[in-house]
């Protein structure tokens, strides 16, 4: 009988501490999803400045994680520049590429890109920060790129878009109008 108490006292202890683990790392299981605060991630700049997201809080935020080598990416940039001219300072609009350093290969057998270069060709003027590591990929969990997040003032992403979109359609910019009011 005793040995039978030992045995159930060593099974609860080792499942509290199971259930504890899993608390403390939940956040590495969980979705980032709508409703759930942005994960914050390490990155640079174009001139190689650090940066985080969240410097950005109090801002409306549209995150979108691209490559140069994707051609969907490729394909919204020109949306997401005019959109910026549209709306200026007022929405944060930062683009992260995910791209590896320039002349090496991703773990997917992408040859890395200039993004700088990119953002010029482009004429792109809004924030371009880089995350050769891929960290951003891993946090938000994200399938491909492009995959954008639109976060609202309180950090909390309140859209999700798997796949390109014409970031400066209609519907679009009457989210954005009514995120920047609200």
């Amino acid at each position: 009988m005793k040995k039978e108490w030992m045995v159930s006292g060593i099974v609860v202890c080792l499942l509290v501490v199971l259930i504890g683990a899993g608390w403390l790392v939940r956040d590495r299981f969980l979705p980032v999803e709508v409703g759930t605060v942005a994960p914050s991630f390490p990155a640079t700049d174009l001139v190689g400045e650090p940066v985080t997201l969240e410097d950005l809080r109090g801002e409306v935020v549209l995150l979108n994680i691209w490559a140069t080598w994707c051609a969907p990416c490729r394909e919204e940039m020109p949306s997401m520049q005019r959109l910026h001219e549209r709306f200026g300072d007022r929405l944060r609009i930062v683009a992260v590429s995910v791209d590896a350093p320039f002349g090496r290969i991703d773990p997917g057998g992408n040859q890395g890109g200039n993004v700088e270069a990119f953002a010029q060709e482009m004429g792109l003027t809004f924030d371009i920060w880089m995350d050769p590591s891929g960290e951003i990929q891993r946090l938000y969990r994200t399938t491909g790129v492009p995959e954008t997040f639109i976060i609202g003032r309180d950090g909390v992403i309140v859209r999700k878009h798997l796949g390109p979109a014409e970031w400066d359609s209609p519907a679009n910019i009457d989210q954005f109008e009514r995120l920047l009011e609200g």
